[in-house]
This record gives structure tokens, sequence and C-alpha cells, in this order.
């Protein structure tokens, strides 16, 4: 397996810490946390994107993260959690994977604001007719 993701996800690279896994995915602790408990859920078959998942393997990776969600609040109490995934160039592994975060207030944790003024707050009207559109070409799931 070249894919480094497909490896973590199927048990393959040294040193894992594996929390929990099931038919579908793996969930391991991310080597580099923002926080402790931090957390990646990777599927088992190689995709790069949320959109390319099948059905039952995106459904398992979202009770993973339910499930795993509640064990992060019962041990370590955060005042919240990030859930998150890149996707595209912005995808570092090149294979699908969440973050599961525990958030702590004042943890430095950020949402930044655009580098540059791009005006999208304008268009919401004709950002929702655009999406819409996009939806009635797509095939139902």
């Amino acid at each position: 397996m070249d894919c480094l993701g497909c490896r973590i996800a199927n048990g393959l690279e040294p040193d894992l810490h594996i929390v929990y896994e099931n038919e579908y995915a793996t969930c391991v602790l991310d080597i580099a946390p923002f926080n402790e408990g931090h957390l990646l859920i990777l599927p088992k078959q190689h995709y790069l994107d949320v959109d390319e998942l099948d059905w039952e393997t995106a459904q398992a990776i979202m009770a993973a993260s339910q499930k795993l969600s509640v064990a992060l609040k019962e041990v370590f109490r955060p005042d919240g959690i990030s859930i998150c995934q890149n996707g595209g160039i912005f995808n570092d592994l090149t294979h699908y994977h969440m973050h599961l975060i525990p958030r702590y207030k004042g943890d430095g944790f950020s949402w930044s604001e655009p580098q540059t003024p791009h005006g999208a707050e304008l268009r919401l009207r004709e950002t929702r007719a655009r999406i819409i559109s996009g939806l009635k070409d797509m095939p139902q799931r």
C-alpha cells in the first residue's frame, strides 16, 4: 500500500494508537494533537474526499464520530468538540480523514477570517440559488 492513510486505517503502520475500529473505519490518536484526545477517523478503503465515500462507509464514520464524541466528553470533559475534514489540496494525508478535537475555552484553536475580502456575504441569495440548482442535477442517494 503506497497510501499512508490506507496503511494507518488498516493497522499497518508502527506505533499506532488505535482507540476504536469497525468494519469500515479505524480511529487513531493524532500524532500531532491540538489537544489531548485529538482523534482521526480514517476509512479502511481509499477515498480522498467526502463525496467519494460510499453510503456504508460514510455512515460508519459518522457513527464512530458520535460514539467517540461521547467518550471524549466523558474522559476529558472538554468545553466542546470540533469536527472537521479538509478536502482536495488541503487534505495533507491524501486519504479522507475526519478530525475530532476536544476543545477548551482559550485553547487558541480558531476559525480564521479570509485574508482578502471576497464579498460572498453580499451574494447569499444568488449563492443559494446556484447550490439548489446544482443539487437538482445530482443523483439521489
